[in-house]
């Protein structure tokens, strides 16, 4: 023990950091480096994580954020986890572009729903967060119109559909469950026709670092999530623990962003991180709590992850070259 350090407490939750859709989106950008050289054109941040955009950047991915930054030729062009509108492979087909699609298997899942339901007549609401990458991709699959989108409780009770007996759903892959479950409960209370996805669309990953969040924010004084501010399921992480009655809580990009006057007098920590932020961020923060305190580290665990995705076609060892 440091007599001179104050003890501190810190439980890492588990699971935390990078799921299986962001560990295949990553490794394909590297994958297509080592394949094809450099550069690789990557549209929008293949994760929202400015320390794995900056790393992939430094080994020769150039990050665009529409096809018309990418010169014609045989570059490979990837496409981010958070998935596409049609009309952009279309527009790579068109210019006869190298696409590779990196989205991840979970929203082509939900790509998939909405399209069974445009065919089969239904109006579709999305749940999700205007704006967001996954929620442009996942509009863009159908024409215009065909896609309402809900963003809160108040938009699910003044929702007019079409007709009430030919409506269905699909959400985001990285909501809050708890929000989400609160929408939902309004729609099929409003709409008891309303048909919904045979599986919850919210990953595996977003429900597990919740849940993981919800153990272990009541027992702690702070919590500090790990991530971008513009990744949605860091941002969800942060509110749950807030919600579930943890005082100070904070999403940061690293460590050099922890605000040591609101982190400095505690005797309890709880750390984790989205999806999207890889584990050498956790251990820098760890590092600069033990600059400071006597620590002791536990881990809160509540699943096991096994999930894993195969790279896109084009990048796996067997195929054709």
């Amino acid at each position: 023990m440091h007599p001179e350090k104050p003890p501190l407490r810190i439980f890492l939750c588990a699971p935390r950091g990078f799921c299986a859709g962001v560990v295949r989106a990553i490794d394909a950008v590297e994958r297509a480096l080592v394949k094809y050289g450099a550069p690789v054109y990557v549209r929008h941040e293949i994760v929202h994580n400015k320390y794995v955009v900056e790393s992939l950047r430094r080994k020769g991915a150039v990050f665009v954020e529409e096809l018309t930054e990418v010169p014609d030729g045989d570059r490979p062009v990837i496409f981010s986890a958070h998935g596409v509108p049609k009309a952009v492979p279309a527009e790579a087909g068109r210019r006869n572009l190298f696409a590779i699609d990196a989205t991840c298997p979970l929203v082509t899942k939900v790509h998939r729903e909405a399209m069974v339901h445009f065919k089969r007549g239904r109006q579709i609401v999305l749940v999700g967060h205007r704006n967001h990458p996954e929620v442009i991709g996942t509009m863009g699959q159908l024409p215009a119109g065909a896609v309402t989108l809900i963003e809160t409780p108040q938009d699910a009770r003044h929702f007019q559909p079409r007709d009430a007996n030919s409506l269905s759903y699909v959400t985001q892959t990285t909501l809050s469950v708890d929000d989400t479950a609160e929408i939902v409960a309004i729609l099929r209370e409003r709409f008891p026709a309303i048909v919904g996805p045979h599986k919850e669309d919210i990953c595996y990953a977003t429900t597990n670092r919740q849940e993981a969040v919800k153990r272990t924010a009541p027992k702690v004084e702070a919590m500090i999530v790990v991530g971008a501010p513009n990744s949605s399921n860091s941002q969800r992480l942060r509110e749950v623990a807030e919600r579930s009655g943890c005082r100070a809580t904070a999403l940061v990009q690293g460590a050099e962003e922890i605000d040591w006057s609101r982190f400095g007098a505690i005797k309890s920590l709880a750390i984790t991180a989205g999806a999207s932020a890889p584990e050498v961020l956790v251990e820098e923060i760890i590092d600069a709590f033990a600059q400071r305190y006597a620590i002791e580290v536990d881990t809160v665990s509540t699943a096991e992850e096994s999930v894993f995705f195969p790279l896109p076609r084009e990048l796996r060892e067997d195929a054709a070259e």
